[in-house]
């Protein structure tokens, strides 16, 4: 039951990172869109069930890891490191779903976003890195 709770977990999970990582990517293409409607307005549709569909999986991976800890006792101090740096992808997260829905005219730059971009790819690497190293 272990590895099948911890399977979902992680799966779950996977696919929560690639909402984060795929909707800034959006973003970015809504703004070097413009003012295009119908190119803006598959964009925002796109991003929109993207947004949807990432909460899904975030509350999923979160539920199915509240039963690893509750149920298996995992942790550590690591975890605690983890939890703190998952907040902040989830803030990053819902601060990326906030600037969709505002619409293509209030954003910033696309080069601003591209390197907006990069921000979590470095918060899930220190992540993978205390998951798996449990370094304290």
């Amino acid at each position: 039951m272990y590895f099948l709770i911890k399977s979902l977990h992680v799966l779950f999970v996977m696919a929560w990172v690639a909402t984060v990582f795929y909707l800034p990517r959006i973003l970015v293409n809504l703004a070097e869109a413009g003012e295009v409607p119908l190119i803006s307005e598959r964009l925002q549709l796109m991003g929109k069930r993207l947004y949807k569909f990432g909460h899904i999986m975030f509350g999923l991976a979160f539920l199915f890891g509240l039963w690893l800890w509750f149920v298996f006792g995992m942790g550590g101090q690591w975890l605690y490191a983890k939890l703190a740096l998952v907040a902040l992808v989830l803030a990053y997260f819902i601060v990326c779903g906030r600037m969709l829905k505002q619409g293509a005219s209030a954003l910033p730059s696309s080069k601003r976003l591209r390197l907006m971009n990069e921000l979590p790819i470095l918060l899930v690497l220190a992540i993978i890195y205390l998951v798996l190293a449990k370094p304290f």
